[in-house]
Formats: C-alpha cells, structure tokens, sequence
C-alpha cells in the first residue's frame, strides 16, 4: 500500500521561510515526485517537479524563492519556501509518479502566510 506523508506547513510571517517534507513508502519505481497546491476557490496548480533524471520544474510564481530537492534513498521530496507571500497561502499536495504514470497524492498540509 501506498502512503504519502507530509509535514512541514504552518504559518509563517510574509518574507519568511518554511520546509516541506513529503515520505512515500509501499511504491518501488518512482518516476516524479512533487508538489501541488490549491488555495479556496482556486484550481489545484502545479508548484515543483523533481524527476528522477534529476530535472526540476517550477511554476512561475515561485521561481527563484522555492527549491524542490530529493533524498532519492528515503523516497523523500522537500520544498524550501524563501521569501513566502501571502498568495502562497494553500493546501500543499505531495504527490509522486510511479509506474504506468500512476499518480499517488498526500491528504495535504496546510501552509498559511502572514502579512
């Protein structure tokens, strides 16, 4: 069975910085790990991708103030938040890439930002 935890959200002050983890256990051949979020009334969008060639994708809006890494040998997948805006406030979503383009998702971690 294949499980996702996530930890790491919380409040943080706007201009601050927060560190997401994602654990995947029970799945054996992972293609992508990554992030998604969704704020009320918004779609769910693609935040950080990390392939397991070791490509990083951002979306536009956090370029350059998020990093996604990986510890490939703990199925482990991190996002590093710089420099948070209150438009940063969501449900973040792990989710991973498995076999057959299966998608597995975390129940979500709730990031808030302060201004």
């Amino acid at each position: 069975q294949v499980q996702l935890v996530e930890s790491g959200g919380g409040l943080v002050q706007a201009g601050g910085s927060l560190r997401l983890s994602c654990a995947a256990s029970g799945i054996f051949s992972i293609n992508a790990m990554g992030w998604y979020r969704q704020a009320p009334g918004k779609r769910r969008e693609l935040v950080a991708t990390h392939t397991s060639g070791g490509r990083t994708n951002y979306a536009d809006s956090v370029k350059g103030r998020f990093t996604i890494s990986r510890d490939n040998a703990k199925n482990t997948v991190y996002l590093q938040m710089n420099s948070t805006k209150p438009e940063d406030a969501a449900v973040y979503y792990c989710y991973v890439l498995g076999a057959s383009a299966r998608v597995y998702w975390g129940q979500g971690t709730q990031v808030t930002v302060s201004s």
